[in-house]
């Protein structure tokens, strides 16, 4: 799924490939699936049995005109199938690109005894694995020892390596990528066959493709309209027989098939499944179809600040004493405190201390207890040999723990904190026992283009809301200058769940994108949940998409496809309806007109004869279908403006324009048929 094929819509396999589809799905059993077309398969049949046995049913007379429809009828089937068909070629083409990268390769599985050589399709969930240089990652799981460069090109298309490291919200791997630099222990986390490619492959495929709750809706709508259909056309036998008229099988079938929705019951399949295709070329794998759909209904948006919003590089780039104390001695007990702290923000510490060419000694941090970061203290640090304490993290997390050991507040720390906050950084303090030496000042960058983008979903309707464990100043800094709707600062897990709940309970739906263990209930809770493929287990089985470039400020593309999947279903459905119309116009009076001289009143295209109407009407319903075939692939083109400008725009040209087009182009072709009839 590299760039090039993102761009390519169809190749000459793929479309010859759709040839042979469209005859396979001829097949009865296959029809069914979609009753609208199964109703003009039934009369495609009973065409051909009229072909085929003229004396019985006493039609030797039309055979020309019977043989006409029964082509015609023919071709909607294999223009409507090969729609389909179309679609799905290009997902099993990309299917099989990814096969190729699946391959049963040899692991080195950990063992007891040591290392074992195993085929792949050997390993078991919870099984150890080592992966050195140049070696194929045998299946998906989790670095549990080690740091190593990955390729995952062959899963995302993207060349640049990526840095997976146990611990953390980096450390999950995926199957048929190969390691480049250094050697991994990885823990296997699924069982053959249901591996994260195998699921990607069964998805592109459409395998697994289930319709969703607008599409069934939809569905059932097309379903009542023909019933109804079919039930007028039934009735309209008696009726013309009371009053002389005599209505061929052939003409009464040719009615039926172009009045029933049979465009878009036609095209209905190929809309789907072209969604979720355009998903798929973005490197979004969404887990189904509903949760493409649910894209383009959402109302809220939750963005993390740091790598959504922002660049997420937080970096050291000064140290800030408070109260009496110097500069040297902040940066002295920052150091200590980030010696066993792997984050960006930990490694730039020291790579700020270097920078400044200042020295401490690691010797007094030897021997002691590490205390990890976790979100519920917002802080980590080191328990010294000596009984000191040294403490880092977020400015009132490490005030409270201060005024707990009895300590005292600098009255320059909040000044200083505030001053960091309104330039857009991130204040981290430091403390010794209970004296809080100084702070240290993360710069944080937004990315270019944020507050256009944010903009643009302001126009849809969407309501940006930035979550950030950022003190309120920073955060309210930092929503300002991206122009997000609102934000909530010191944020923890639970509180990205309440606000999903919150707007749940209005009545909205909600988005939001994440990458570690800490988001996975928030993933689960939100009703389109992004995770990163360079995330967690956790975080990617607990979303319904992951972004396989690991881009958090995707779910932006995936709303825009999402509406585009909503509104080219809506126009094509609008544009199918507003067809009949005009079909009626040209049919009824046909049928009638001769009998009844005063229908021709209602003759408004002036067509050249009851014949050439009814062919001509019902060549227009089979052409329509192919030349609706690229805009079904491709999708409506999508804006970001309000709803009533967009339901306007699309009544104008899909509405109006479905009317127009049968009158013009039943009217070409009769020109052409009448000749002929």
């Amino acid at each position: 799924m590299n760039t090039t094929n993102r761009k390519r819509m169809l190749t000459k396999d793929i479309v010859k490939q759709a040839g042979k589809d469209s005859l396979r799905k001829l097949n009865p059993v296959t029809m069914m699936r979609n009753p609208v077309l199964f109703v003009v398969e039934a009369g495609t049949f009973v065409v051909l049995l009229m072909l085929l046995f003229p004396g019985y049913f006493g039609t030797e007379e039309n055979m020309g005109f019977n043989l006409a429809v029964f082509l015609i009828l023919l071709f909607t089937l294999l223009f409507a199938n090969a729609a389909e068909a179309l679609a799905e070629g290009r997902g099993k083409a990309q299917a099989g690109a990814l096969k190729k990268t699946k391959q049963d390769i040899v692991a080195n599985q950990v063992t007891e005894n040591g290392i074992a050589a195993v085929a792949a399709s050997e390993l078991r969930k919870g099984d150890i694995v080592l992966v050195s240089q140049g070696e194929m990652i045998p299946g998906d799981g989790e670095v549990v020892e080690g740091l190593a460069t990955v390729d995952e090109s062959a899963i995302t298309g993207e060349s640049a390596p990526v840095i997976k490291e146990a611990g953390g919200d980096f450390s999950s791997v995926t199957g048929g990528t190969r390691v480049v630099s250094d050697a991994i222990k990885v823990r296997i986390t699924s069982d053959p066959g249901d591996t994260f490619l195998d699921r990607m492959i069964s998805l592109v495929e459409g395998a697994k493709r289930q319709k969703t709750p607008n599409e069934i809706s939809l569905n059932t709508l097309l379903i009542s309209l023909t019933l109804i259909f079919l039930i007028v056309v039934v009735t309209l036998a008696p009726i013309a027989a009371y009053l002389n008229i005599q209505l061929d099988v052939a003409v009464l079938i040719a009615l039926l098939v172009c009045l029933i929705p049979t465009t878009i019951g036609g095209l209905l399949s190929a809309i789907g499944v072209a969604g979720m295709d355009r998903v798929t070329q973005y490197n979004v794998l969404a887990m189904s179809g509903k949760a493409v759909e649910a894209a383009g209904d959402i109302n809220t948006m939750i963005l993390d600040k740091t790598g959504t919003i922002t660049f997420g590089n937080r970096m050291a780039s000064e140290f800030v004493p408070v109260g009496n104390e110097q500069m040297r001695t902040v940066a002295e007990w920052a150091a200590i405190s980030s010696m066993n702290d792997d984050t960006p923000e930990g490694r730039s510490v020291l790579e700020l201390m270097k920078k400044e060419n200042l020295a401490f000694n690691p010797a007094l941090a030897e021997g002691g207890e590490w205390i990890e970061f976790r979100a519920e203290t917002r802080m980590s640090g080191v328990d010294l040999m000596d009984g000191r304490q040294v403490r880092k993290g977020a400015v009132d997390a490490v005030k409270k723990w201060a005024a707990g050991q009895g300590g005292t507040i600098p009255a320059d720390l909040e000044e200083q904190g505030n001053r960091i906050a309104a330039q857009g950084g991130t204040p981290l303090a430091v403390a010794v026992d209970g004296r809080i030496v100084g702070l240290i000042y993360l710069k944080d960058t937004v990315k270019p283009g944020m507050r256009e983008r944010f903009e643009q979903l302001r126009k849809m309707g969407i309501k940006t809301i930035m979550c950030t464990g950022d003190n309120p100043l920073t955060a309210a800094t930092i929503a300002a200058e991206a122009g997000v709707d609102d934000f909530i600062a010191e944020s923890k897990p639970e509180d990205k769940i309440a606000v999903i709940r919150r707007e749940q309970a209005a009545g909205k739906l909600v988005a939001m994108t994440g990458d570690g263990t800490n988001d996975a209930p928030a993933l689960a809770q939100a009703d389109v949940g992004l995770a990163m493929n360079s995330g967690t287990i956790a975080a990617k089985e607990a979303a319904n998409m992951i972004d396989l470039d690991s881009d958090p400020s995707k779910i932006i593309e995936v709303v825009g496809i999402g509406k585009q999947l909503l509104m080219t279903r809506g126009a094509l459905t609008t544009f199918s309806i507003a067809n009949d119309i005009a079909k009626y116009f040209a049919i009824i009076p046909a049928m009638f007109m001769v009998a009844i001289p005063e229908m021709n009143m209602l003759n408004v295209m002036d067509l050249g004869s009851p014949m050439s109407a009814i062919l001509s009407a019902l060549l227009f319903n089979a052409i329509i279908i192919p030349l609706l075939i690229p805009l079904a692939m491709k999708g409506v083109s999508y804006r970001p403006v309000s709803s009533a400008r967009l339901l306007s725009r699309n009544l104008l040209i899909y509405g109006l324009g479905g009317v127009a087009a049968p009158f013009i182009g039943i009217k070409l072709i009769d020109l052409a048929v009448h000749l002929w009839v």
